[in-house]
């Protein structure tokens, strides 16, 4: 299920395994920490995933743990997979830690289900789309242009999980974003004619949700991974909830579960595949062309 190089998931797994054996042990992270020489916090970033263990402070857990045979090999061969890095984390200087987090759950995941509001989602963004989005930051912050091209680059590299075997990809967005300005009238015209495009994609799935339709659902933009079991191993759905700047991921079987919920309402409450593909082209020529002026 997982590409080589691809460290977020098996990360993900390893800090669950570990985590449950300290639990078995009855240990409290602190306990672990004092006994190993270790911040209690290293035992909480790595037990939620937020750093990785190299190889050799895994042995020195399992050894705590006392865990030996298949059950250590597996684990130790985890730890070393988890040690690799995926292809984002070249770009760490100009990415933010949580991004880096939400990249790598996109590039392993099985399931996205994608709901957005305000733009246009980054996996199906064009360009120059992309590209003036990320221009507008420096209205916020100061940007330099190097900056906003490997912001750009990055946006664009994520596309490429689009054509990963075994994804499945479902997308609604909110009508109100085929209509709000991005750029140039030519920006907004080639971007709703790649959305229109992307329906023909078999695996994924794109719905306009009207603005004349029930809104059922009113809240900020969310992405929710699905991961199938990876060996023995059953990882759970992660959400993803997006701010100006950052994003925040959560993993509570109550959160995933609500948005889950609210992702198929909209779903429902939005037009089919095919009239919403025609819906974002009447749009595309009925704003975009420059008719209108």
């Amino acid at each position: 299920m997982v590409d080589e190089g691809s460290p977020t998931v098996r990360r993900r797994r390893l800090a669950a395994e570990l985590r449950q054996l300290r639990e078995a042990k009855g240990r409290s992270g602190e306990s672990v920490a004092n006994a190993l020489r270790w911040s209690p916090s290293k035992i909480s970033r790595y037990e939620r995933a937020k750093t990785g263990l190299r190889p050799r402070e895994v042995e020195r857990l399992l050894d705590y743990y006392g865990v030996n045979g298949a059950h250590r090999a597996m684990l130790l061969a985890l730890a070393q997979d988890a040690s690799q890095k995926g292809w984002w984390e070249e770009y760490a200087d100009s990415i933010p830690e949580d991004y880096q987090q939400f990249i790598g759950l996109e590039h392993e995941a099985t399931s996205v289900a994608i709901w957005h509001v305000d733009v246009v989602a980054g996996l199906l963004q064009t360009e120059a789309y992309a590209r003036h989005i990320i221009n507008s930051y420096d209205r916020v912050e100061p940007i330099a242009p190097s900056h906003v091209t490997r912001l750009v680059r990055v946006r664009l590299r994520r596309q490429q999980v689009l054509d990963r075997v075994g994804l499945r990809v479902n997308v609604v967005l909110d009508e109100s974003v085929l209509l709000r300005r991005i750029g140039s009238d030519a920006t907004m015209y080639e971007q709703l004619q790649r959305l229109a495009k992307e329906c023909d994609r078999d695996t994924l799935t794109l719905q306009i949700l009207p603005l004349d339709g029930q809104h059922t659902i009113i809240g900020e933009s969310f992405v929710l991974f699905g991961f199938e079991a990876d060996g023995d191993a059953v990882l759970q759905d992660v959400v993803s909830t997006e701010q100006m700047r950052s994003g925040f991921i959560l993993e509570g079987e109550r959160e995933t579960h609500l948005h889950r919920v609210a992702f198929r309402t909209l779903t429902e409450a939005a037009l089919n595949p095919e009239d919403s593909r025609q819906r974002i082209l009447d749009i595309a020529e009925d704003y975009w062309t420059g008719s209108r002026h």
